[in-house]
């Protein structure tokens, strides 16, 4: 039986909307590779469970972590919940497996667009609020939305 709800909470609706952009968009790129000038900047915690990378890199980057999704980077798979990319850190290659949750911010600067995200949306992409933020892109964050004062 689902929970009953006294309000519906618009910005975890609007979160989870906008994290199935980041999910869709990998998965095309997945499947035919970056279009044009294309490529992606995706910073995700990563001391968030179930992120997978070799511990050299963890401890480098204990908290989080940006990635470049450009031209060295092989093997990207797209599952339910996560996805794995192999990128070269010094000629060396790693892969790492990314619980879409963990993601803080997806850019595509090729074409000035950015996404934070903060709020803690359903099970299936809990999150903890993260300040994350790009010269680069334009954010659109999801605080455009909420209700302010008594408009």
């Amino acid at each position: 039986m689902e929970k009953y709800i006294n309000e519906i909470n618009y910005d975890k609706l609007i979160e989870k909307a906008l994290k199935h952009v980041v999910i869709d968009v990998l998965k095309l790129v997945e499947k035919q590779g970056l279009p044009g000038d294309h490529h992606f900047y995706i910073t995700f915690r990563t001391n968030y469970s179930g992120v997978k990378m070799d511990i050299s890199l963890k401890n480098k980057y204990p908290k989080e972590m940006t990635i470049v999704l450009q031209n060295q980077f092989s093997d990207l798979i797209v599952k339910h919940d996560c996805f794995s990319v192999t990128l070269r850190f010094n000629h060396i290659p790693y892969t790492i497996e990314i619980p879409f949750a963990a993601i803080t911010y997806f850019g595509d600067p090729s074409v000035r667009f950015g996404i934070s995200f903060g709020s803690e949306i359903d099970s299936n992409l809990e999150e903890e609020v993260t300040d994350s933020s790009s010269k680069s892109a334009d954010i659109v964050s999801i605080d455009a939305f909420r209700k302010k004062g008594n408009d």
